[in-house]
């Protein structure tokens, strides 16, 4: 947690569950990347956190945006950011979404299947598209690959065939998986993604001139991670080795790694339910759960570092839950957390580095529990 988030919930005793984002944190966590990446674009994934201030905030410092559909398209067009420094990454939308954001001035489209190329022929004429490719996920805590990207053979031919449709094939994209843990599979990806190049070259006579590598960089939730730097010089040197003095124009897709760490839910306890109570152990049940935003706790993929400002009692395992009556409403995943044990029912308990994901994946009000409020400051 910042001092500055720290002394804002000192002074602000606001209703929780609220999550506070740290602008200052999401600004330093962007010039890392730009002077990690810095042949890179760096496109923000709005989806990580589309909260207006954030958006405005990367803007002024020089972001591009990754849109994945209209609203975060609209929500960066009333931000006055130009259509040129939008890009429609998700490879599965609407012909009438396409034809809005073509209408809107945006070019640059993602696709992985051939329905999807003809609808952007359709909607969008002239579009640049990027065809996203599978890419092993191994290593990564919220996988993606068994939904998304196509096989390398098939992506060499719908690359050649976006030139028949009018087209401009502007290149390939991946995604190693999200919380990506191995920088190896940036490399991985990296030297699939220098064979389409050549092969669609050596078909169309045109060589692809742009690579997305994708989101995935980690953020330390319980366990070290590698650092952006480090991502960067795997990345760098697997450049070097797949395209040698032919590199392509580099994207990159940072959303959690831009605001997880710079975003701390306050919560509070609500119920404390003892050993004898429940299955021998402690049970801590707080105002926020998987369906006010923290989605990503499903199956203990994403476990939050959790703390009880003031208590200094010995720590000891306890089993966090959501309010909700779902039984899968579970917050710390089978390990559980490490708390105080003198916390009592009332108490404010914070989860650091949840700026990503959370306050996007929040319910209207499943269970009739309120939807995570969002502070910026």
């Amino acid at each position: 947690m910042t001092a500055k988030a720290a002394a804002f919930l000192r002074r602000d005793n606001g209703a929780t569950p609220r999550l506070v984002i740290d602008l200052d944190r999401v600004e330093r966590a962007y010039g890392a990347f730009a002077r990690a990446f810095a042949e890179a674009r760096i496109f923000y994934a709005v989806k990580a956190n589309p909260a207006p201030e954030i958006i405005a905030r990367l803007a002024r410092a020089g972001a591009s945006f990754d849109a994945a559909g209209p609203d975060e398209i609209a929500l960066c067009l009333a931000q006055d950011i130009a259509p040129e420094r939008i890009a429609c990454g998700s490879p599965v939308k609407k012909r009438a979404d396409i034809a809005g954001a073509f209408r809107a001035g945006i070019r640059r489209f993602a696709f992985d299947a051939r329905g999807e190329l003809q609808k952007i022929a359709d909607a969008a004429p002239g579009a640049r598209v990027l065809c996203r490719i599978q890419a092993d996920n191994t290593g990564a805590q919220w996988p993606l690959a068994h939904k998304f990207g196509c096989p390398r053979d098939e992506a060499v031919c719908l690359l050649s065939d976006a030139a028949t449709l009018g087209l401009e094939p502007l290149g390939v994209s991946f995604h190693v998986g999200s919380q990506q843990h191995d920088p190896a599979r940036w490399a991985q990806a990296i030297e699939t993604s220098a064979g389409i190049f050549s092969a669609v070259e050596a078909a169309t006579g045109q060589r692809p001139r742009v690579l997305n590598i994708g989101g995935g960089f980690p953020v330390r939730y319980l366990e070290p991670v590698a650092s952006i730097e480090r991502c960067a010089r795997v990345v760098g040197d697997a450049l070097d080795r797949a395209f040698a003095n032919r590199r392509p124009e580099i994207m990159i897709e940072p959303g959690r790694a831009l605001v997880g760490e710079a975003g701390i839910i306050e919560t509070e306890i609500v119920l404390i339910a003892e050993p004898g109570e429940r299955d021998g152990r402690r049970w801590i049940y707080l105002d926020v759960g998987r369906f006010n935003g923290l989605a990503e706790t499903a199956g203990g993929a994403i476990c939050y570092r959790a703390s009880v400002p003031g208590r200094k009692g010995r720590a000891g395992r306890v089993v966090l839950a959501g309010p909700s009556c779902d039984a899968s409403d579970m917050v710390s995943g089978n390990a559980g957390a490490c708390l105080p044990s003198d916390i009592q029912v009332g108490d404010r308990l914070l989860l650091h580095c949840a700026g990503a994901y959370t306050h996007s994946t929040s319910s209207v009000g499943f269970n009739g529990h309120r939807p995570l409020a969002l502070t910026c400051i």
